[in-house]
């Protein structure tokens, strides 16, 4: 009697610094955990490894234990998992990258690690994608990066991912590899994922779609405030193109969203504000002029955010600075 052929078990290596994300690692994961439940024979395993060995907290507080990076890996894939700082230099990963890579297998990169990959790597012309907001921060510092606003873009053996909830699409999109497509269905109905998008969709926030609200003209409305920050477009313009009343528009507003075409195009541009604010390191002057505020911007940032823009800068430098100190602290 001839034995069966061993099936073969794809590994998986979750990169993960201090600060991770978990809800790409759940995203991961749970896909995997799933498949293994579903399939005759379990397809998956996987390894958290980081720096260094031992437990690794994320910043929603719940820590997994890592084991340290391989010398010599010898996963299928890898997944670097970003840590909302695109600075983190834990982040730099570029020679486990090529460790990978190197013995074929495929690398995802995630969100705040995707952009630091594009960052340290990245040339001009090159199509990547990262999270739509890691995008305007790498475009307000580099004029260079043209970001693809694509869930994932797909570059030979390296694949930049908007990372978030988009995780669970990329994870699907790997496991439609290695399992039937009766159980990537089963998959995608455990997660309630009623929808697989493939690597091309556009991030719902990247520019194609700003609401779900089924009003066609408050979705469109929406759509074209979102792709015009830096130069905001009347509420005059806007109903024009609409071609509606300024009072349905508002009326629109109201129904859905609670607020004033004015109001939620204010916000809009003052939660990008704070995102330059936070991450780069502009001039208050200069994240005013991005956001559509050529004068006044430190006036309207404190009457919304409750402290000056210059205030709040120092005081999580201030903070940032003392983590580090505390973390030296630690390890001595």
């Amino acid at each position: 009697m001839i034995s069966p052929e061993p099936k073969k078990t794809w590994h998986v290596d979750i990169l993960v610094a201090d600060g991770f994300v978990l809800t790409e690692v759940a995203g991961i994961v749970d896909a995997m955990r799933i498949a293994n439940r579903v399939a005759a024979f379990p397809p998956f395993s996987w390894t958290y490894r980081s720096a260094f060995a031992g437990p690794v907290d994320s910043s929603s507080e719940v820590c997994v234990k890592a084991e340290a990076f391989a010398p010599k890996p010898h996963a299928d894939y890898a997944f670097v998992i970003g840590n909302a700082d695109p600075d983190c230099p834990a982040l730099s990963v570029g020679t486990q990258i090529d460790r990978y890579t190197f013995r074929g297998a495929q690398v995802f990169l995630l969100a705040e690690a995707a952009s630091r990959y594009i960052k340290e790597r990245g040339t001009e012309g090159t199509r990547m994608s990262t999270h739509w907001e890691n995008s305007d921060i790498l475009r307000e510092r580099s004029s260079l990066f043209d970001a693809d606003n694509a869930i994932a873009t797909e570059d030979g053996l390296v694949v930049t991912c908007a990372g978030m909830g988009a995780t669970v699409d990329v994870m699907l999109a790997v496991l439609r590899r290695h399992i039937s497509s009766a159980n990537l269905m089963t998959v995608a109905n455990i997660l309630l994922h009623e929808k697989i998008r493939d690597f091309s969709t556009r991030q719902p926030l990247g520019g194609a779609r700003s609401s779900g609200s089924g009003d066609r003209e408050l979705d469109q409305c929406l759509q074209i405030m979102q792709a015009n920050i830096e130069d905001p477009v009347p509420i005059s313009e806007l109903v024009n193109v609409l071609n509606i009343s300024s009072r349905s528009l508002e009326r629109k507003f109201r129904t859905h969203l609670n607020t004033t075409p004015n109001t939620y195009y204010r916000e809009l541009r003052l939660a990008r504000a704070n995102n330059l604010l936070l991450n780069t390191n502009m001039s208050v002057r200069e994240v005013g002029l991005a956001c559509g505020f050529p004068s006044g911007f430190s006036g309207l940032y404190k009457g919304f955010f409750g402290i000056t823009p210059f205030a709040l800068r120092k005081q999580r430098r201030q903070q940032a600075t003392k983590g580090t100190n505390l973390g030296k602290s630690d390890a001595r």
